[in-house]
């Protein structure tokens, strides 16, 4: 009786690492799938790809919609350091800008397919949508604080028509049209941005 009771939590840790490992294996096999420009898999890819049967999957996910929230949530988890901004607003503006630029394109790089996915989803999966508002309400605070003195600079009305075209132009979505659609290489996506910036926050 009491080896029973002493091997009892040992078995379920197991169960539990077991489950765990499963998880990640089907989340991350998700997200290589993404990578690979596979927007929507079916269950049965992800399965294959995770090493596990396609039944199994919702023993870890309520649905699919489940395991995208959560696929996503794992990148953007991943990709968060990346979106920190250490340039202090004594620096020449030249330096700022830059700096934000270089940031966000990196940031977007990293983000990649999972990007493209959550806002593909934001209309129908609430959590995802939320979890968007929240980012970009992050990125326009980073934005209005970095050049706080250069806003304060300008008329009332200018500055706020400057800070929302600035967040825009350095927006998940701008960056994809400009880079995808308009076959903006990195070195002339970047200089565009910088450009454009810099003559917005010209007094």
């Amino acid at each position: 009786m009491s080896a029973a009771v002493t091997t009892a939590p040992d078995t379920e840790d197991g169960r539990h690492a077991r489950r765990e490992r499963n998880r990640l294996a089907v989340v991350d096999a998700m997200l290589a799938l993404y990578a690979e420009g596979h927007l929507d898999p079916s269950s049965d890819q992800i399965a294959e790809r995770a090493g596990l049967s396609p039944r199994s999957l919702f023993r870890y996910f309520e649905d699919l919609d489940d395991l995208v929230r959560v696929a996503v949530s794992r990148q953007y988890e991943r990709v968060r350091p990346l979106a920190d901004i250490d340039e202090s607003t004594d620096r020449p503006v030249a330096d700022r800008v830059l700096h934000i630029v270089e940031r966000r394109l990196g940031l977007f790089d990293a983000m990649a397919s999972a990007g493209k996915v959550s806002r593909l989803r934001e209309p129908f999966q609430p959590l995802i949508a939320q979890q968007l508002g929240q980012a970009r309400l992050f990125w326009r605070r980073q934005v209005q604080q970095l050049f706080a003195p250069e806003f304060a600079a300008m008329a009332p009305a200018r500055a706020e028509a400057a800070l929302a075209t600035i967040d825009v132009l350095i927006s998940f979505e701008s960056v994809q049209l400009l880079r995808d659609d308009q076959g903006l290489a990195r070195p002339r996506l970047e200089a565009a941005l910088v450009d454009s910036i810099t003559r917005l926050l010209e007094a």
